[in-house]
């Protein structure tokens, strides 16, 4: 757990400077220990923050963890009954760390098969929320480690150029200061869209060969 913790500190001390991908990787699995920290304290079943890691909190790094929960609620609202029970629409045991780091990459490979945009990063963010609040629920809270641990592998193989393009996640704060009369829009389209990917890729994963 103390690695855990000296892990979120560097990469809220490196968040203000230009990110190497090894930071953004590491930035990238603070946000989401904190985003599925929200997720399984809104869900009544907690997550101390001695087992989970500290949150993502502290200068631009905390900004970008707000905003990413404030548009993940957007989304979960939007879509209320994609992001929960995940593991049952995927029908996956939450006791395989194989078969959840499989299934979690399956469904992110094909959320950005046809591009990045920051809708499909928050969806991502809400399939891995939810996912926690499964195995947490089903007794398996060690799992959450894992689901981390894949979001960080994911963006290093296929998101670290990008982020680097757009300046690090200090980018998603733009999201909800954009003055744009269009922007709206843009990030819903985005997201259900991203959405549809979703769905695309719990088809897929189900068809797969066991």
């Amino acid at each position: 757990m103390e690695m855990l913790r000296r892990s979120s500190m560097f990469a809220a001390e490196v968040f203000d400077r230009s990110p190497t991908d090894k930071e953004l990787v590491s930035q990238a699995k603070a946000l989401c220990r904190d985003y599925i920290h929200s997720r399984l304290n809104r869900a009544g079943i907690g997550w101390s923050k001695a087992e989970n890691g500290p949150p993502a909190s502290g200068g631009t790094l905390g900004e970008a963890s707000a905003v990413l929960l404030w548009l993940g609620d957007e989304l979960e609202h939007l879509r209320p009954n994609v992001y929960c029970n995940v593991a049952r629409q995927l029908n996956i045991t939450v006791a395989s760390e194989s078969i959840m780091s499989d299934a979690f990459l399956a469904v992110a490979a094909d959320i950005f098969s046809t591009g990045v945009t920051w809708g499909k990063v928050v969806s991502l963010y809400a399939v891995a929320g939810a996912l926690a609040v499964d195995c947490v629920r089903h007794g398996h809270p060690a799992m959450v480690h894992t689901i981390v641990d894949c979001m960080g592998e994911f963006v290093r193989k296929s998101l670290t150029s990008w982020l680097k393009r757009r300046g690090g996640w200090v980018d998603v704060t733009r999201c909800v200061v954009n003055t744009n009369p269009n922007f709206d829009s843009h990030w819903l389209v985005s997201a259900l869209r991203a959405f549809g990917s979703y769905l695309k890729a719990t088809v897929l994963y189900l068809l797969r060969e066991k």
